[in-house]
């Protein structure tokens, strides 16, 4: 496998946006912003390397283009006022299942590992590829390069308490799950068992909703 081109960056980029906007930082502080964007950068690029394995996978996206956000904008409730508006021209390069296989991997922590144990075993670490944010990383390969997705600390989850909430993210997890489970070789988590698996969520979503003005 020659692993994924850096062809995939406006994909990746664009996806992350859109995860971004449609669920926010916990807080509307300038680091809870960015620690919810690295969070939702490593799962996309995660499913983004998923989905486009080759480089071939890759320049075929480039050309053809992933398809855009219509539905995922209806799915969430975040349609744009003009989709026609020239600063929504990012829109046209999300990739939809990507973003649902993002939304899969934030969502439940053992598929995020599962997802990036198999990345790890089919991508070549040392070549030329979008990287979940711009440094190298150290000791323990991909596992420690995808940290903040794999193993959130306290101030991840307050800053993603929005971004990895099952409940939130279902309409648009559901949209592609059953293959990335069918890819991944997996069974569904137990919504009894916690999908998420990151501690309890609803005092800090109300909070969050409440420091964004939806409640």
């Amino acid at each position: 496998m020659a692993g994924p081109s850096v062809e995939l960056s406006p994909v990746i980029a664009a996806s992350t946006h859109w995860l971004s906007r449609a669920y926010p930082a916990g807080t509307a502080d300038t680091i809870a912003y960015t620690l919810s964007e690295l969070q939702a950068r490593q799962a996309v690029t995660v499913a983004a390397w998923l989905r486009y394995p080759t480089e071939m996978d890759a320049a075929l996206v480039a050309i053809a283009g992933p398809g855009g956000s219509a539905v995922l904008d209806w799915r969430a409730g975040s349609e744009p006022d003009d989709e026609e508006a020239e600063e929504e021209g990012w829109r046209t390069w999300v990739d939809e299942v990507v973003v649902s296989w993002a939304a899969c991997l934030l969502a439940d922590p053992m598929l995020a590992r599962r997802g990036v144990d198999a990345v790890a075993a089919a991508v070549p670490f040392e070549d030329d590829r979008p990287r979940p944010f711009p440094r190298r990383a150290g000791v323990g390969g991909l596992q420690s390069e995808f940290r903040r997705l794999l193993s959130p600390d306290e101030r991840d989850r307050e800053a993603a308490v929005l971004l990895r909430h099952p409940d939130l993210l279902e309409p648009v997890a559901e949209m592609h799950r059953d293959t990335l489970l069918y890819l991944l070789d997996a069974e569904p988590a137990g919504r009894a068992s916690g999908t998420a698996g990151i501690a309890p969520l609803e005092a800090g979503v109300e909070g969050a909703e409440k420091d964004l003005g939806f409640a």
